[in-house]
């Protein structure tokens, strides 16, 4: 199996959009005489809240294939519940002065002003992909049928929508085979496999399934009226053809991965400065007094989208050379007795909030493997591959669901990847914030496999 590292969607614009928009309603409030008698309160009330407002809504939940309507759409619902949300501060703070005259004025000039900047944003990226060819996602089409063929000319005559058509292939050909179009597929670094339900067997649809997880692809259905059993279809519209994709993935989505990184750099920092700043110089002399060598230990782990980093420890075993090559086991001989304190309160997992700090990992998530561990299983055990669609973690819902430490039998690796895979279909920031709480409580208990 070959693993290749995916483009991703800009991770940048719908955060940066949410920040424009969060300036845009705070700062025309100074337009406007609106008598404010507590200022403070009332930028964090609309803040919180347009954050809110956003999330039910999905404001920021334009993808390249949506339409100008939908778009307006958006704006009309968002500016409605916004305006709600306003005028129920009057009551609810009680605050009789306000002009409610200025706060419609407010209101109005917000609108115009946000419709503006959501629509400049959306034909900038259209014109961007249809003129300048940037942020492209190259496609192949499986299948050849009326619905492929309308498709492809959507990608082909929709430059805006910023898909590259690379290949179709006819699955009544008779050389046609999928390993044909898999090798096709890493060979050209294509990014989506968007396929025919009609054109393929049960047994072929679970390859190509299979290959998409294992290979971090993203694969999208062109359905007819076979059922398609999954929990987690996303149906779109491409114009009139409508697409399922097969996993919907949260922590894809810019603004869900703005606040997962916001929170990991708030809480990273909040451990980095009041416990690692004094906790690291006592570890280090304990560690050094007992055994020589360094008082870090790093090894080499695949991260998001396959990549490797450096992941970062409080070093619990004597130096030696197949570190990484060999997990920790009940009674090993190369722990010491300050490693053995530190493993079973996970206290030597700390340094890795300076991989979280940087970027490398996220407070919660599939927790990373060694590369010789992560390549062999990547071989042994179906889609083992898709925990890498997401930043590994410090701790994670296997972790705290019992299957942490050594890997025994298989049955270990199956159930920490239906676990990792779970988090990554579901992943929320409570979610995150109930496996943070577990796992402290995991710590003060101990555990039977922290070793």
């Amino acid at each position: 199996m070959k693993v290749f590292k995916q483009g991703r969607y800009s991770g940048f614009i719908k955060p940066i959009s949410f920040l424009v928009d969060l300036a845009i309603i705070i700062g025309s409030v100074f337009f406007f005489e609106i008598n404010l008698t507590d200022t403070l309160m009332f930028f964090i009330y609309i803040s919180v809240f347009w954050l809110f407002i956003s999330f039910y809504n999905g404001f920021y939940e334009v993808q390249r294939n949506t339409r100008v309507i939908q778009v307006l759409t958006l704006i009309i619902k968002q500016i409605v519940i916004y305006a709600v949300i306003l005028y129920a501060f009057i009551g609810f703070f009680k605050q009789p002065h306000i002009s409610r005259l200025n706060l419609g004025n407010y209101l109005l000039f917000i609108f115009g002003i946000l419709t503006f900047f959501k629509f400049l944003v959306f034909f900038l990226l259209n014109k961007y992909r249809s003129a300048l060819g940037g942020n492209k996602r190259l496609v192949v089409v499986i299948g050849k049928n009326e619905k492929t063929r309308q498709l492809i000319k959507i990608f082909k005559s929709r430059l805006d929508f910023g898909y590259k058509f690379m290949a179709q292939f006819s699955v009544k050909e008779e050389s046609f085979s999928l390993g044909m179009c898999f090798d096709y597929i890493i060979d050209n670094d294509v990014d989506e496999i968007y396929f025919s339900v009609a054109e393929l067997s049960n047994k072929q649809i679970n390859e190509l399934i299979d290959f998409a997880d294992n290979n971090l692809r993203e694969l999208k259905f062109i359905p007819d009226n076979k059922e398609i059993f999954s929990k987690k279809l996303k149906y779109e519209y491409y114009d009139y053809i409508p697409v399922l994709s097969l996993r919907n993935i949260p922590l894809q989505e810019p603004l869900n991965k703005f606040i997962k990184r916001l929170f990991d750099i708030l809480f990273s920092f909040f451990i980095i400065v009041f416990i690692l700043s004094w906790l690291t110089p006592i570890l280090a002399i304990l560690i050094k007094l007992e055994s020589k060598g360094p008082v870090f230990f790093k090894q080499s782990r695949n991260g998001f989208n396959y990549k490797e980093f450096d992941c970062y420890k409080f070093r619990s075993m004597t130096p030696n050379k197949n570190a990484h090559l060999h997990q920790a086991t009940k009674g090993d001989s190369r722990i010491t007795k300050m490693g053995k304190f530190i493993r079973k309160t996970s206290i030597d997992e700390l340094p890795q909030f300076f991989n979280v700090l940087f970027g490398d990992m996220s407070v919660v998530g599939p927790r990373p493997h060694m590369v010789s561990h992560t390549n062999m299983y990547a071989r042994k055990v179906d889609k083992f591959m898709v925990r890498h669609f997401v930043k590994p973690g410090i701790t994670g819902l296997a972790q705290v669901s019992g299957f942490r430490g050594e890997i025994e039998t298989d049955k270990d690796i199956i159930n920490r990847v239906k676990y990792d895979i779970f988090y990554v279909e579901n992943w929320s920031i409570l979610l995150d914030i109930k496996i943070i709480i577990q796992t402290f409580i995991n710590a003060l208990r101990g555990e039977k496999k922290a070793y």
